[in-house]
């Protein structure tokens, strides 16, 4: 299965923010949309994202600097980003997720945003596959394939 079926799937929509919003506008997003990561954007640019690991680290150096501090400063910026590709396999990006340990990628073709999936949607597609497979194979055994 590749990350383009992941989309189809679950939408291709990202919630963003602008890199001169505050921590504590970004924080807001996260909550009111239940996601543990946004993009940083800036005119249909990704300039990066800031994850809940972020904002831990920002409130560790001092809870104070939360409402005050951008977006920009807190981010993880471009250059650190790692993405995915609509034609990336699923276990390639379970991997690279994993071995990087980071929850969200966003998913870029040509320089354009395609989309974002997270290490919870990759499991899960994952999953489904590996039940799929499951009930071939026993079908398969008791001699019921079609």
């Amino acid at each position: 299965m590749q990350v383009r079926e992941i989309l189809a799937q679950k939408g291709v929509d990202v919630v963003s923010v602008s890199p001169d919003a505050t921590v504590q506008d970004a924080v807001d997003v996260l909550v009111e949309h239940d996601i543990g990561s946004v993009l940083v954007v800036d005119a249909d640019q990704v300039l990066g994202i800031l994850t809940e690991r972020d904002v831990l680290r920002l409130t560790a150096e001092g809870p104070g600097s939360v409402p005050s501090t951008r977006v920009r400063e807190a981010m993880t910026p471009e250059d650190d980003l790692l993405v995915g590709s609509p034609d990336d396999d699923i276990h390639y990006c379970m991997n690279v997720m994993t071995e990087n340990r980071v929850r969200h990628l966003p998913v870029m073709e040509a320089g354009d945003l395609r989309g974002i999936v997270s290490i919870g949607d990759v499991v899960n597609a994952c999953r489904r596959d590996a039940e799929h497979e499951n009930r071939y194979l026993k079908d398969y055994i008791r001699g019921e394939v079609r």
